[in-house]
């Protein structure tokens, strides 16, 4: 995903005020059982009819976040402008980028996986756009739903998804602005097994995988 999933973040980043901005509080996080206001609904009705769907594209990509973030030990809520998506306890920025075979439209055939806007400008309230498009995260995961009938598709069984994980100085060596599988299997040791989603980012991070890459095709 573009940046956007935040978890734990290093302690006094939001107490950062200024008398003449308009900031607001750190949002507490809602169990689904809170009522509307003149309205005979809950938080849960709003969830069933906005985000059901699993399959749907942006909500995919909540739902990578979100695994990738259990996976690694992060805590707290998505924040939808930040430069990267997780920041785990150990301190690493973690980008999520998902992509599946399966639409929620009708296709001719299976979708190719590929993940683009590898770079981002970052953006602040105080200073704007950066003018640059940079890589924003130490480590890269890509997470591919990989289900190839309706039938099969089960979003909620973790063994239907395959995650890559790629440190950033392999993403820079390729110069790329999208990234194919071909690609990502050539920049990865290949896909990890879940419970093994946590080491390989601790792994990646430092320094492995991801060397003597460039010029792989896409």
């Amino acid at each position: 995903m573009t940046a956007s999933l935040s978890t734990s973040r290093p302690e006094g980043w939001w107490a950062k005020v200024t008398d003449d901005w308009i900031r607001p509080p750190q949002a507490n996080p809602l169990t689904g059982r809170e009522r509307f206001h003149g309205l005979d609904a809950s938080v849960k009705d709003f969830w069933t009819y906005a985000m059901s769907d699993l399959r749907m594209n942006n909500v995919r990509g909540y739902l990578a976040e979100f695994l990738v973030a259990k996976a690694v030990g992060a805590t707290g809520s998505r924040i939808e402008w930040d430069a990267y998506d997780i920041f785990t306890p150990e301190g690493i920025r973690v980008e999520v980028k998902s992509a599946g075979y399966l639409q929620t439209w009708a296709q001719r055939r299976l979708s190719r996986i590929s993940f683009g806007s590898m770079k981002g400008r970052t953006w602040a309230p105080e200073t704007g756009e950066s003018a640059e498009a940079t890589l924003n995260a130490d480590v890269y995961v890509f997470a591919i739903q990989t289900a190839t009938s309706h039938d099969a598709y089960d979003p909620l069984d973790v063994d239907q998804w395959q995650f890559y994980v790629v440190g950033r100085a392999a993403i820079e060596t390729t110069g790329y602005s999208s990234i194919g599988l071909p690609t990502l299997r050539i920049l990865s040791d290949g896909p990890v097994e879940y419970a093994d989603l946590a080491d390989a980012v601790r792994a990646a991070r430092a320094g492995h995988p991801g060397d003597g890459i460039a010029g792989a095709s896409h």
